[in-house]
């Protein structure tokens, strides 16, 4: 997808960061998808999203604060859940949003389950990808070990085959080319010419602190979506959402769908054939 296909946007948050997203232009006459993406993840996770159903819907995809083209946090206590609820407060009032559908991957779903606890007028439907109330330690703890570590590359290939070796189970079946294609996304060409990962490096700070944190029940925040459209994809192989946490939120969020996406695990690319019909056909449900 060309550069032309999106405008860059910019808000503003509460603390004064020149925060960016990515606008894909789309018809006014029904609520913008709203793309929040994962812990180490940026705007250009969501191209196939864009790809997709940019055009028949205006897409907003944003870098959280220390991502891509956003500013870093001068306070790392910033890098938190509950001031990604408060920097998409801001990006409403200021980009003149009212209903969005937020398609939310990992903690980009944590937020968006947040946020229809405390707006749930704002919501209109919901996609949380690879994410859910219960969080398994496995993958807690493989998480990290990796974020936060600053490691470059000299070329690209370099940087593929480095994500291929540390991620690999998660993607069994990717070709180099394909690991090609995730690593441009997640990555980019810093100031000293090597490849490294597009985020600030002391997003890890919270995120490793709160290690010995009193777990939060974050089941009331994810019922909150009851009622609402909404889709959770899995995949298969992900060691942060288990299968049985899945049936639950099946059981327990009234209206909830779910997908479990083979031989993937955290998490799906949502360029999967299958997770792009079961999106569509949320969105016919979005009035």
């Amino acid at each position: 997808m060309s550069d032309q296909a999106w405008q860059d946007q910019f808000w503003e948050s509460a603390d004064g960061l020149k925060l960016h997203y990515r606008d894909y232009a789309g018809p006014a006459d029904r609520p913008p998808i709203l793309c929040i993406p994962g812990l180490t993840r940026n705007a250009r996770d969501f191209e196939p999203i864009a790809q997709a159903f940019a055009g028949q819907w205006r897409l907003i995809c944003v870098d959280l604060r220390g991502r891509g083209d956003s500013d870093y946090a001068k306070d790392t206590s910033t890098y938190a859940p509950a001031q990604y609820v408060a920097d998409m407060d801001a990006l409403f009032t200021q980009a003149g949003l009212d209903r969005v559908v937020v398609i939310g991957t990992s903690l980009g779903g944590i937020v968006a389950a947040l946020m229809a606890a405390q707006w749930p007028d704002r919501l209109a439907g919901a996609v949380l990808n690879d994410i859910g109330p219960v969080i398994e330690e496995t993958g807690l703890a493989r998480i990290r070990e990796y974020v936060g570590q600053g490691r470059s590359y000299p070329t690209w290939m370099h940087a593929a085959r480095a994500l291929r070796d540390n991620v690999g189970e998660a993607y069994p079946d990717f070709s180099i080319s394909e690991w090609l294609r995730v690593t441009k996304r997640l990555m980019y060409v810093g100031n000293s010419g090597r490849i490294t990962f597009d985020y600030d490096m002391r997003i890890a700070d919270p995120f490793t602190d709160s290690e010995a944190a009193e777990p939060v029940d974050m089941w009331p925040f994810f019922k909150a979506l009851s009622g609402k459209p909404t889709l959770t994809l899995r995949g298969e192989l992900s060691d942060i959402l288990s299968d049985r946490t899945l049936e639950r939120m099946k059981a327990e969020i009234a209206g909830m769908e779910t997908l479990t996406i083979a031989r993937t695990g955290h998490t799906p690319t949502l360029d999967e054939p299958e997770a792009l019909a079961a999106i569509a056909r949320l969105l016919d449900k979005i009035a």
